[in-house]
């Protein structure tokens, strides 16, 4: 479909760096090559470090076409870029010294290139290009060696297929597989029918997940009263949920999961999943395993359990007053995991854990593992965990959660306000935003009922602690609903009027499939689906939420 690509492997041997398009003294390449599909291996015949891995593929972008971006994990910036757009990095007042370190531990600057040029971008795990409505599919079909990233070049009429490699070195004798890529051609749905299918990844067990958060509305500020109260409020309101989750606030400290903060939670976290449940709701938790607070008792009394560079433990977050990152490949730190989950999901008897920041589980490469596969393997420990119970991924590099993941975040946390805020603009693609989140769940809604089912992050319907217009709350909670099936609100529903009830009730219940999304032209998306069998167009400015038909 794009014919055979050509090489550029270069890698250290010894004291030598050099370069390979093909087999040599030091490599030996084996390719197995079709239409739809490259593989190809390499063997080494002396002790090598891979630093580059390129196939260049010659591609003639169609005028008027659009290349899709995936982001790195779920929060990051994801869209299609026309000719003229260009995919922007870390902005300039994060892009250096301590405010970078920060910035740059979300996603992937510190691996992949940012070109900031007119018609290029990058993609990762998978890509397209878009002609009208013939979609030209590339993607890989294991990441376990290393994360692939698509690099898209209008000018040199090129498609880049990059291997992130970084950390690994391979020995005398040993064969590794680089690449396993899939190509197609069709519609959308013929191309992501067909990608999944050759993935080979089970639908998901459920199709919508509806119910309350605790996040945004109260963030950590949560006790025991305010819980009970919203639990309340939702059985009350009686909406159609399903679901009630308590999220960040309960811990003793970010990485002690099992020390609740007893002055807020005197009765302790079984007895808030007992009274979920007396009310007729599965309930669920949220945890971040890969990170600990920089104060919690996992740092100080297990350094040893803690990722490293130069000898300083790495921060993978500065929330918490700063958080380090767990090292995924430590024994003892799966065994404290492993006690965490049976607690939770056993002892407590919760049906569901939310999984966040679990990027960190890969934030650099060790024990001769690439990142992309310290990451699937970090997800397939978890899914051991969590067992039959559901899990909600978030803050995960996207492909080691396809088929992993029971329901998984696709787009940043939405804000309280639908407009943008100066520093959402001068951060990175992963930065808190309104107008990211819903950009991002509407370009991946590809991924809803074949990888896992999508969440594209609550919406809201009350009145309080909120900058939303009236038309701004009725376009979120239509949206989630249409191109998503996780949908949450994180409201007191015991405060809710009978017509926010009714809007809420009108939202959970909705039976939506997405045909299509595009621009139709500057930040007015439009999205073509089905409601129960009937055509409908929901078109709207991304900006500031106007809505043009619905």
């Amino acid at each position: 479909m794009l014919g055979q690509p050509g090489l550029k492997f270069a890698f250290r041997c010894g004291d030598d760096i050099l370069t390979a398009t093909g087999s040599r003294d030091e490599v030996e390449f084996t390719v197995e090559y079709s239409e739809n599909s490259y593989k190809l291996w390499v063997l080494a015949h002396k002790e090598i470090m891979p630093l580059i891995c390129e196939l260049r593929y010659k591609y003639q972008y169609p005028a008027g076409s659009t290349a899709f971006a995936g982001g790195f994990q779920s929060w990051t910036h994801t869209r299609e870029y026309g000719a003229d757009e260009v995919q922007k990095g870390l902005r300039f007042p994060v892009r250096y010294g301590a405010a970078r370190k920060f910035a740059a531990a979300f996603g992937d600057y510190d691996f992949a290139t940012y070109d900031n040029k007119k018609g290029d971008c990058h993609s990762f795990y998978y890509t397209y290009v878009r002609d009208r409505e013939d979609f030209t599919f590339a993607g890989s079909l294991d990441e376990s060696q290393g994360y692939t990233v698509f690099y898209h070049s209008r000018d040199r009429k090129e498609l880049k297929v990059a291997k992130d490699l970084e950390g690994l070195t391979l020995r005398a004798g040993e064969r590794y597989k680089l690449y396993d890529l899939y190509f197609c051609k069709g519609s959308q749905d013929e191309v992501f029918d067909a990608y999944f299918s050759r993935l080979g990844i089970d639908k998901p067990r459920e199709k919508k997940l509806c119910g309350y958060t605790s996040w945004y509305n109260l963030f950590g500020k949560i006790d025991e009263k305010s819980i009970m109260r919203d639990l309340d409020g939702l059985a009350k309101a009686d909406l159609g949920a399903t679901i009630f989750q308590i999220d960040d606030g309960y811990q003793a400290a970010v990485g002690d999961w099992l020390e609740t903060d007893g002055a807020k939670f005197p009765s302790g976290m079984k007895k808030l999943a007992d009274e979920i449940h007396a009310r007729g709701f599965k309930a669920g938790l949220w945890l971040a395993p890969y990170l600990c607070a920089r104060s919690s008792k996992v740092a100080k009394e297990h350094p040893d359990w803690l990722v490293k560079k130069n000898g300083r433990p790495v921060i993978g977050n500065v929330g918490w007053g700063g958080a380090y990152v767990l090292d995924s490949t430590n024994k003892e730190v799966k065994e404290y995991l492993k006690k965490v989950f049976d607690t939770v999901l056993g002892e407590w008897g919760y049906d569901m854990v939310k999984l966040d920041f679990l990027y960190a589980a890969a934030m650099y490469p060790a024990a001769n593992k690439t990142r992309g596969e310290l990451m699937q393997d970090a997800m397939k420990f978890l899914r051991a965990r969590v067992g039959k119970k559901w899990f909600l991924g978030c803050g995960v590099p996207l492909f080691s959660a396809f088929g992993t993941c029971d329901f998984c975040r696709v787009g940043s946390d939405v804000d309280l306000s639908f407009k943008e805020r100066i520093f959402s603009k001068l951060t990175n693609n992963e930065i808190v935003s309104t107008y990211n989140a819903v950009t991002s769940s509407a370009f991946r809604h590809h991924l809803n009922g074949r990888a896992f089912v999508c969440d594209p992050d609550v919406f809201f319907m009350r009145d309080d602690n909120l900058k939303f217009s009236a038309s701004q709350k009725e376009l979120l909670a239509r949206f989630n609903s249409v191109v998503g099936g996780v949908l949450f609100v994180s409201d007191d529903a015991g405060k809710y009027s009978e017509e926010q009830k009714k809007a809420v009730r009108e939202a959970f219940s909705r039976d939506a499939v997405v045909s299509d999304v595009r621009y139709d032209s500057k930040d007015v998306i439009t999205v073509n689906y089905t409601e129960s069998g009937e055509p409908r167009i929901l078109r709207f400015n991304v900006r500031n939420g106007r809505i043009f038909s619905c």
